[in-house]
Formats: structure tokens, sequence, C-alpha cells
């Protein structure tokens, strides 16, 4: 007798087991009776027919899905090797189940080769300068994939280019003569400024004769604070004759 109820126990502890599911905040639970889909249970402590209900939990938090490092041949004939992440949430359960097999996996295939693919479209100088709109781009093909199997892929972005070694010393020289260039040309707006007030300042003198007397003087005041020891100097009539002029 207590040999039966022992084993009654046991019977229901494992129905019990077997019919009482988890399911957490961050998932839901796709279940089957008999191979086919009856519903989506929500979080919480849910109730199964044991061995004729089976239960799929879905995470239906944001998942990132690391690109590694592909090589891509650009447009203009540049090699280099690229790599992404990927950033999708799950939201439609029972699709993600049903229409895929594992749909991390997928996404992860197709992401490798739409970033080869699109990013072979375009030159180098675009790769480098418009990788936001590269990143939408991308995004969008293998959003519109995805999209059937009830995942959205919210984000791509492309986190390294690494370029050629002689590619990366040529740009390095192309930067530096941009930047001799940059500064020749701030150098020559700076000395033609300069003459123009030089003209300006030229005309005003030659409109006025004292003001050029006057500037003289300032000259000789200027040399007069260098330490030289003796500073000879002609004295044109002009200045003479601007002091001793009579009326």
């Amino acid at each position: 007798m207590g040999i039966a109820i022992g084993i009654i126990v046991i019977a229901i502890a494992v129905l019990l087991s077997a019919s009482i599911k988890i399911v957490q905040q961050y998932e839901l639970g796709v279940v089957f009776r008999l191979g086919r889909l009856v519903g989506i249970k929500q979080p919480g402590i849910r109730f199964i027919i044991p061995f004729i209900d089976r239960i799929r939990k879905v995470d239906t938090r944001v998942v990132t899905i690391d690109v590694p490092t592909q090589e891509v041949l650009t447009r203009d004939n540049v090699t280099t090797r690229v790599n992404a992440v990927v950033f999708l949430r799950v939201m439609e359960a029972e699709r993600a189940v049903i229409e895929v097999f594992d749909y991390k996996l997928a996404t992860y295939q197709m992401a490798q080769t739409t970033l080869r693919s699109v990013l072979g479209q375009h030159d180098l100088d675009q790769l480098l300068q418009e990788r936001d709109r590269l990143n939408e781009m991308i995004r969008k093909i293998i959003d519109e994939v995805t999209d059937p199997w009830g995942v959205k892929v919210s984000a791509v972005e492309i986190k390294d280019v690494e370029l050629p070694d002689s590619m990366q010393r040529s740009m390095a020289a192309q930067a530096e003569a941009e930047r001799t260039k940059r500064a020749k040309i701030i150098h020559a707006d700076g000395e033609y400024q300069a003459a123009a007030k030089l003209l300006d300042a030229a005309k005003l003198i030659s409109q006025e004769p004292a003001a050029l007397q006057l500037r003289y003087l300032q000259t000789l005041t200027d040399i007069s604070e260098e330490k030289a020891s003796t500073v000879i100097f002609p004295l044109p009539m002009d200045l003479i004759q601007a002091f001793t002029h009579k009326k």
C-alpha cells in the first residue's frame, strides 16, 4: 500500500512538473499541441497539458549580432576589411518560430552577404564619409528579409574599416598635401590683405604730406629703441621745409 502511494505521489509530481511552466518577463511562450500552434503564453506561471503540449520560449529583448570582418572590394577597386554589428528584436514570436529555423543564424548570414554587396557598390570615399547612409541602406535590406520572420532590425552599424598599408600612406600624404595647400592659401590671403592695407595707407599719406613726415619721425623713434650704438639716417629737405616754411 505504501509503495502504491509513493508511486502515485511521484507520478503527480512528474505531471505537475511537466504541466507548470514559468515564462520570464522578457520572454513569450509559443505553445504547440500535438505539433500544431495553439497560442502564445504571456510572462508568468503558465499551465500546459503534459506530454501533449510543447512550449517554445522566445526572447523578446534586443539582440546584437556581430558580423565578423569581411573583405570588400569597393567600386574603385580598393580592398578593405569591414565588420559590423546588427541590432534586432523579435516582434512576433510565433512567426520567429514557425517561419525560420534559427532567426539569429539566418540574420547573421544575411548581414554578411548584404554588407559585402552594398559596400561593393560604393567608392572608398563614400564608405569613409557616408557611413550613416550606408548603415541605413544595409538595415533596410536586412529588415525586408527578416520582416516575414516577425523580426525587426532596428539598426546596423559599421564598426571598423581597415585599409591596406599602401592606401593608408597614400591617404596620409594626401592629407598632408591638403594641409600644406590650406596653409599657403591662408598665407597668400594674408599677404593680399596686407598689401591692400598698405596701398590704402599710401593713398592717404599722399594726400597729406605732413602725415608722411610724422610717419618718418615715428620710424626714427622705433629705430632709436634698438640697441645699436649709432644710427645714421638721411634727413630729407622736405622734412625741414615742413617746419621752416613761412607763411
